[in-house]
């Protein structure tokens, strides 16, 4: 349990810091209505549409495919990604358990993320 709030945490820190550096935004809450691009926003929705139904993994995979396109250079994948796990990790322990997810796999999707944009540095800080 201390172990699972260190984590929601940790994860829920860095990524404001991430959003932070490479978007420069800075709000108190990091909700979809940050996204300034309408189509990123709409993106975002449905993927956290399907996290709400407990479509957890869908909603991974459809963000791999989004975001490990060859050549993939646009960043408002990542800011929704970023989003989207910022999100999950906001979901209670129990709701990740009766989804068979965890707060490590969380860890791991954002360290995925930040690896398919050539961000290892940011990466390795999740590792960390």
């Amino acid at each position: 349990m201390l172990q699972d709030d260190y984590i929601l945490r940790q994860i829920r820190e860095m990524v404001r810091a991430v959003i932070k550096m490479l978007f420069q935004v800075d709000a108190p809450e990091l909700t979809p209505e940050i996204l300034d691009d309408q189509e990123t926003r709409e993106t975002l929705e449905g993927l956290l549409e399907l996290m709400e139904a407990g479509k957890i993994d869908e909603a991974e995979n459809r963000l791999y495919d989004l975001t490990s396109g060859e050549g993939d250079e646009d960043r408002r994948n990542l800011e929704a990604g970023l989003l989207f796990y910022y999100a999950l990790n906001g979901k209670s322990d129990d709701f990740l358990e009766e989804h068979d997810f965890s707060r490590e796999e969380i860890m791991t999707g954002i360290q995925d993320l930040a690896d398919r944009y050539g961000l290892s540095g940011i990466a390795e800080a999740f590792r960390a």
